[in-house]
């Protein structure tokens, strides 16, 4: 859970701004990020702090952080009425979390979009491998904590391993 909520008025810079200080003052190490996204943005979590960003933001959830599988910690951030692609992952399946603001999820297990629904606040959302899905963004930013699941230790998952169907961005 955040504390911070998004102002709908912000523009990316400041909300991007906001969300990368306020995880950084829960701890949490950002090893990577990226505000260019035509969407939004994504803040990548320090591996390292799985244990503490799961404790954090999804208590409900049992990992087995000494199993085969490995797992990558995210923050995405949504622009208002912006989508993500339509989308599935060979090599992951996700765990999401609607943080603060608000947000949309659309999922199938075909390449049919179905009709988004909206996203509850500290609601969790468990994305199989190989499931469509799509963040959209409402009437104002949202913030969704996220966590990869690699399902194949050899070869984790990365951006690469996203299947776009359907993009507004025109990007493959």
């Amino acid at each position: 859970m955040l504390t911070y909520q998004p102002n709908a008025s912000s523009n990316k810079a400041e909300i991007f701004n906001e969300v990368k200080s306020h995880i950084e003052s829960l701890g949490f190490a950002v090893v990577d990020q990226d505000d260019t996204r035509p969407w939004g943005a994504f803040l990548v979590i320090d591996p390292n702090q799985i244990e503490a960003f799961q404790k954090h933001f999804f208590g409900e959830v049992t990992l087995s952080f000494d199993s085969e599988l490995s797992y990558s910690p995210k923050i995405l951030l949504v622009a208002p009425t912006q989508k993500l692609s339509w989308q599935y992952h060979y090599r992951r399946s996700e765990l999401w979390k609607l943080v603060a603001g608000e947000a949309a999820i659309a999922r199938s297990m075909d390449d049919t979009e179905s009709e988004a629904d909206k996203m509850e606040m500290d609601g969790l959302v468990k994305l199989a491998q190989g499931e469509r899905h799509r963040l959209i963004g409402l009437d104002g930013w949202g913030v969704v904590a996220e966590i990869w699941v690699h399902t194949d230790p050899k070869q984790p998952s990365d951006e690469s391993d996203i299947v776009r169907l359907q993009d507004d961005y025109s990007r493959k």
